[in-house]
Order: C-alpha cells, then structure tokens, then sequence
C-alpha cells in the first residue's frame, strides 16, 4: 500500500501541469492558483480534524515540515507551468541526490561509495539537460529551471522531515503540509506581485473554478497519499517510486505538444532515473548510520 499510495501522488503531479497551464491561460498564475487550492484543502483538513492544531504547538518542528512542502508546491507548479515541462520534472527529479545529502544530515544515513558514483551519475545527467548548444555553461537558464531545482530540494527535504516525524500525530503533519502550500504560495504571490514579477489578478471566475476544484481535489488526495507512503518506506526508496512521475509528465507533456524530446534531454534524463533506480536497489541492505 505504501508503494502504491506514492504511486498515485507520482501521479498527481504528474499530469498537474495541464489544469495549471489552463488556469494560466485564463489569467490565473500558478502561485495564485496553489495558495487558492491549497488554502481550500486546508480548510477542508482543520474543519475535519481541528484539534489538529494542537500539534503544532505540541511539535514545533512540524513548522519546517510547513516550510518544506509548501516551497515544493511553489517551486514545482510556477516551474512546470512556465517551463518546459520535461525539463522541469528531470531537474526537479535530481531530488534522490538531495535526499541522500538530506538524509545522511538529518537521519544519520550516511552514503558509502556506490551512493556516491549515483550522484554522479544523476549529476552528469543533470549537466546534459541543462547544457544546450546555445549555452557554454550547464546552468539553470531560466527561472522555472532554478525554481525546479529548489521545489526537488524542498521535496526532497519534505520527504525527510517526514520520516523523522512520524512519531507525531498524522492530523496534524496534514495541516503543515497543506499550510505550508497555502502560507508560502500565498507570501511568494505576494512578493513577486509586488516587485512587479506577477501582473495584477485578472481572471474569469466561471472560467477558472472547475480547473481548481479538480486541481483541489487532487492535491487533496495526492498530498494524503504522499504522507502516508513516505512515512512508512526509506527516504530513498520513496524518491525512487516518485520517478514515476517523469513517465507521467513526459508522455503527457510530449502527446500534447508542451514539451519537446531532445536527444540531450533523453540521455540526461535516462541516466537521472538510471540513478534513482539503482539506489532503489541498494536499499535491500541496511544503510550504515553516522553516530557522530
């Protein structure tokens, strides 16, 4: 089950790039898109459990949970709806590479010398994607590229936080999650519109509200299966079932024309999931842990 729970929320994310693409067409941008969704989902969540509060208080580290998800969201939707949606998800999935510096930090997962050669081999991957014959340097070329690089960052350090906090109340890690996707988008809306990176809001409500309640739903739905999973597998075995994600994203995106397959891309790619699928198989023996 929990492999299948992180299946479904691979899913989620995968095909999120269409309705959030549609709503920017119809005026709404993705950060005002995911502080509404997730501002609903939220509700939603404390009117269903509102004692869930109380573990905030009780567990203050659940407020770097709060942090963490909600720049994913906001990294990972403005990224994929702006950007190249292949590219984007690729970047976004070097997260293994920060679960492995992530987890050695904050779990004591320290990585031997194969988990070493795999970060490699997912930052060679990284280098051809982001290397273009038009570029002399593999750098982020654009914003939705930095902006997928921190939203694999911050979920891969959601990921994490969520195994070091499984000793607290589910309810209570939900409204962090779903908070942290509603206070963040909503701060981030905030700044960019005010430093003039946003225009003014313009959209057509009847046009929009269908879109974000299937977009609410989802994320509703993917987020619950994302806590549930990753709380129960390895903080890289549940990267690893995430990559799922890239054959979601990239069939779609490909089939409807909002992505294009280079053979940089491909290999870059391939070795990045070549990557991934390799520290799923070292997972079948016991990570040495650091007890410094």
């Amino acid at each position: 089950m929990p492999v299948l729970a992180l299946g479904l929320n691979a899913l989620v994310w995968g095909l999120s790039w269409w309705p959030l693409r549609q709503l920017h067409a119809d005026g709404l941008h993705p950060l005002w898109t995911t502080a509404c969704v997730f501002t609903t989902a939220w509700i939603c969540i404390t009117l269903w459990r509102p004692s869930a509060w109380r573990g905030l208080k009780q567990h203050p580290e659940l407020w770097w949970l709060l942090v963490a998800s909600g720049l994913t969201n906001v990294g990972f939707n403005w990224a994929v709806t702006t950007g190249d949606v292949v590219r984007v998800v690729l970047l976004f999935y070097l997260m293994p590479t920060w679960s492995l510096l992530l987890a050695w930090w904050l779990l004591g997962e320290r990585p031997n010398t194969p988990a070493l050669a795999r970060m490699g081999l997912a930052l060679l991957g990284v280098v051809l994607v982001l290397k273009t014959p038009d570029t002399p340097w593999p750098v982020p070329q654009s914003l939705p590229d930095l902006l997928a690089l921190m939203g694999g960052l911050s979920f891969a350090l959601t990921n994490v936080l969520l195994l070091r906090l499984q000793h607290t109340p589910e309810p209570s890690r939900m409204v962090a999650m779903f908070g942290g996707g509603a206070l963040m988008a909503l701060l981030c809306a905030v700044l960019a519109q005010a430093s003039g990176l946003l225009p003014g809001l313009t959209w057509d409500v009847a046009a929009w509200w269908p879109w974000a309640l299937v977009l609410t739903l989802a994320f509703l739905m993917g987020n619950l299966a994302l806590q549930y999973g990753a709380a129960r597998l390895s903080a890289h075995t549940t990267s690893m079932v995430m990559l799922s994600e890239v054959v979601f994203a990239s069939v779609s995106s490909v089939s409807l024309g909002a992505s294009v397959l280079t053979w940089r891309i491909a290999l870059g790619g391939g070795l990045i999931v070549l990557a991934a699928l390799l520290a799923s198989q070292s997972q079948r023996t016991p990570l040495t842990k650091d007890t410094r």
